[in-house]
């Protein structure tokens, strides 16, 4: 399934960088066992370059509207530099990179980061800085990833925690705002007052539910899943008769619950089913 060493120029899923050495490891029984990883927030380098700061003092990040002050990352190791304190290097995860420190204090620290080297994937576990609009990573714990399928579930748990995250939950007919408690990693539904973008989704003609019912089936056709760029919203609008604002409001709740997707820009789109 993935590649081999010689794949140094392969993307990121297909295991270019892979070290032979790499598939034997194991994790080192000690490495950081004070600083357990509890508490940390899956997330891309690109979610981090959007995330913003909490308040004004400027100590907290927030992504999502979660805390983001601890967070996992697995990617590619680039341009590792080891100083007497502390090794920096870059991870790169396919979506952006970001520099990470670690600062080396015990003999346990010194024994992991001996065994990360350039071209290995790995798994960060560390808090998130800011220094003069930049950002960074100092990491408490760093590992070799041992299986590539990590790396797959690394990116789906950054998925499902921002679909978590950012999309309204109904709770007894009341839509609620969702919190992840990053201590925890679990997801905790509270309620709150209804807003008037649900109220009129919900109840505007009573038949939303069958335009959107209507716009995925047309998306679904074997003939427009075929095709590469998918769909243009005027397209769909006048297949079905139906104003572009319909529309577009169906295929924006089609774009949050994973069904379709945005191609080239952002008036086509393509069904996430394979057919």
């Amino acid at each position: 399934m993935y590649g081999s060493q010689g794949d140094g120029g392969a993307s990121l899923f297909s295991g270019g960088g892979f070290m032979p050495s790499q598939a034997t490891q194991t994790p080192d029984s000690s490495f950081s066992k004070s600083r357990g990883a509890q508490g940390v927030l899956p997330l891309t380098v690109k979610q981090i370059s959007e995330a913003y700061h909490s308040n004004d003092d400027k100590s907290n990040f927030v992504v999502d509207g979660v805390d983001a002050s601890n967070v996992r990352l697995r990617g590619l190791v680039m341009n590792k530099v080891e100083k007497v304190t502390d090794v920096t290097f870059t991870l790169d995860d396919g979506t952006g990179r970001i520099e990470v420190h670690r600062w080396v204090n015990e003999t346990s620290d010194t024994n992991e980061m001996a065994l990360i080297q350039n071209g290995m994937y790995v798994t960060i576990n560390g808090s998130l800085k800011g220094f003069q609009g930049k950002k960074h990573v100092v990491a408490f714990s760093v590992r070799p990833v041992i299986d590539f399928n990590e790396i797959t579930l690394h990116f789906i748990e950054c998925i499902h925690v921002h679909l978590e995250n950012t999309r309204p939950k109904v709770l007894g007919g009341i839509p609620a705002q969702v919190q992840a408690n990053p201590i925890s990693g679990t997801v905790t539904p509270t309620r709150t007052p209804v807003s008037n973008q649900f109220s009129s989704r919900s109840s505007s003609s009573g038949s939303e539910t069958d335009v959107y019912k209507l716009v995925l089936d047309v998306f679904q056709e074997p003939p427009n899943l075929a095709r590469e760029h998918g769909l243009h919203v005027e397209e769909v609008a006048r297949r079905l008769g139906l104003p572009v604002e319909k529309i577009k409001d169906a295929i924006d709740y089609h774009v949050d619950v994973g069904h379709i997707y945005s191609t080239i820009d952002d008036n086509h789109y393509k069904s996430a089913c394979n057919g």
